[in-house]
């Protein structure tokens, strides 16, 4: 969930909604509060634990944690400071996981994995960004939108349809919060979008099937939120794409900064076990017994607790990693929920030219989009809507001539393959700078002949071909799904009483699903929770082992 800049409206009704009351449960490790049931709560943990956790306080535990991501390194931070042994495996020479960049030919760094930072209510990555000195920026509302024929709109009229299509997925959020239960598993939000742009723009008005057109290609641009098509999109948990509440921030200074940040006490305190891939995962429900983690090579490691982080995408393909087998429910759980395809593909220009008037006096700032473009029928016969960020409009210290395409579903895959059957870096940027210039050519002020127009490098990103990502990037909500909601929770749960814990942005509160902090979030709950286990005593909650007598 990574491509736009959206804010959702607080309302006064939130705080006591299914989204907002999980956040605070799934945070209630961190809350200031004791709830009136946190007793209970802390016997209930304790209940589902081997009481070897408990039976030896001066042994230090020795906690698996596979996978260097935001949540494999935040749950390491929880663990060591309530002293646990952590070693962190990584089937990467690197870490950081789907968060990493790339430098371009320019010098410039960028990402390859986030570029958002979700809301800014409560938000620790945007804590962390201000500590790190990481720019963050934000750009106009105005919505520069060419039409199908390629011709730029006039702003007021871009944002008219804009604000309709938005106003429509307002709508379906709480559409979907008030009646998921009777929403049937097969509805889609385009569903939900043909209903309400009839509605909305009835018959009788002017042009009302060209205005319904215009809206409805508009409503397309969703997948490039989620990484998958808006007809796949359940109506029923659409709920659970809503955001952490306020902006979202353009992370214009890449998450290196942030990475580093949160990896800090990971590197100075955990062990790492880096080029390292995980073949199986053994564990028992014998008090006495410690897991096996089994790597490539036949190397065998064992742990007190493992936290598997991969994901949800390796999981899915990987389901004869653990043995034994994964219950039942928790195999549906992951085989349920969906898996987008969200790419990026940077262009840079010697100059951003975009931002020069035109004749007209018309610049692109910030998004802009082609709609159903019918002008490229060789390289985009299916109509692929198009969507770009540029970046030279950013902080003065991060800004560049770069615009950042965004795509996914079959235009991804379509990208990727291509890209990767090229021989030649030369070779992979000219299809690049060719597939995108029907579309970019027509930004103001472009000139063929002019060499500040002419493109000079491009990098595109490849998770669909990256297996350790599970060939893909950000859980989401398909047609079909059933027991969404549920679904998340088994997965968050994990198996405790085997010593198996699951974290992610897939395991992720349901505000931030499918995000960064998401990531951050889960792997801190994960790290709580096993504290919590061995009678560590947490900041704001009792102490577990008080809960025993």
């Amino acid at each position: 969930m990574d491509a736009y800049s959206i804010s959702f409206t607080s309302s006064s009704s939130r705080s006591s909604s299914r989204i907002w009351q999980d956040l605070k449960t799934c945070r209630f490790h961190t809350t200031v509060e004791i709830e009136s049931d946190a007793m209970s709560q802390a016997q209930s943990i304790v209940s589902k634990l081997s009481k070897r956790r408990l039976a030896d306080p001066s042994r230090k535990p020795h906690v698996g944690v596979v996978g260097a991501g935001l949540a494999g390194l935040r749950c390491t931070d929880i663990l060591l400071k309530h002293g646990f042994e952590v070693t962190i495996i990584e089937a990467r020479n690197r870490l950081g996981g789907r968060v990493h960049q790339a430098r371009l030919p320019s010098g410039h760094l960028v990402d390859c994995g986030p570029n958002w930072i979700h809301g800014t209510s409560d938000n620790p990555i945007l804590d962390i960004a201000k500590e790190t000195g990481t720019a963050i920026s934000n750009w106009d509302t105005n919505s520069y939108v060419f039409n199908e024929d390629g011709e730029l709109l006039v702003l007021a009229d871009g944002e008219i349809y804009s604000t309709m299509m938005w106003d429509i997925i307002q709508d379906a959020f709480a559409h979907s919060n008030k009646n998921s239960a009777t929403i049937s598993p097969d509805e889609s939000l385009w569903d939900f979008f043909q209903k309400e742009v009839a509605r909305r723009i009835p018959e009788n008005k002017p042009d009302f099937d060209k205005k319904r057109q215009f809206v409805l290609q508009m409503a397309e641009m969703w997948g490039a939120f989620v990484g998958s098509p808006v007809f796949t999109q359940s109506l029923k948990f659409f709920w659970l794409e809503e955001c952490i509440e306020g902006e979202n921030l353009f992370c214009a200074g890449t998450y290196q900064k942030i990475l580093q940040s949160i990896a800090k006490p990971a590197l100075d305190g955990a062990r790492f076990r880096y080029s390292t891939k995980v073949t199986d995962v053994k564990t028992t429900n014998d008090d006495g017994a410690k897991l096996s983690v089994l790597a490539e090579g036949g190397e065998s490691m064992e742990f007190d607790e493992v936290v598997f982080t991969a994901p949800l995408g390796w999981l899915k393909s990987h389901p004869k990693t653990f043995s034994p087998a994964l219950p039942l429910r928790l195999t549906k759980a992951i085989n349920s929920i969906g898996y987008g395809c969200l790419e990026k593909v940077y262009i840079s220009f010697p100059k951003a030219f975009w931002l020069e008037p035109d004749s007209r006096g018309r610049v692109v700032q910030g998004f802009c989009q082609w709609l159903a473009p019918n002008y490229a029928p060789e390289s985009n016969p299916k109509q692929w809507n198009q969507e770009v960020v540029e970046l030279a409009s950013l902080t003065a210290s991060t800004s560049h001539p770069t615009l950042l395409f965004y795509t996914y579903g079959d235009q991804s895959r379509y990208i990727t393959q291509h890209v990767a059957s090229l021989p030649t870096q030369k070779k992979r940027d000219a299809f690049l700078y060719e597939f995108f210039k029907p579309y970019y050519s027509r930004m103001p002020h472009y000139d063929a002949s002019a060499p500040d127009c002419q493109p000079v490098a491009a990098f595109s990103t490849d998770w669909l071909r990256d297996e350790l990502a599970g060939n893909g990037s950000y859980s989401n909500f398909q047609v079909g799904l059933e027991e969404g909601d549920q679904d998340i929770a088994i997965m968050r749960e994990g198996l405790p009483e085997r010593g198996l814990w699951f974290a992610g942005e897939h395991t992720a509160p349901f505000v931030a699903l499918g995000t960064a902090t998401g990531a951050y979030w889960s792997g801190e709950s994960v790290g709580k929770r096993i504290a919590e286990a061995y009678g560590r005593k947490i900041d704001g909650t009792v102490d577990v082992t008080a809960a025993l007598d």
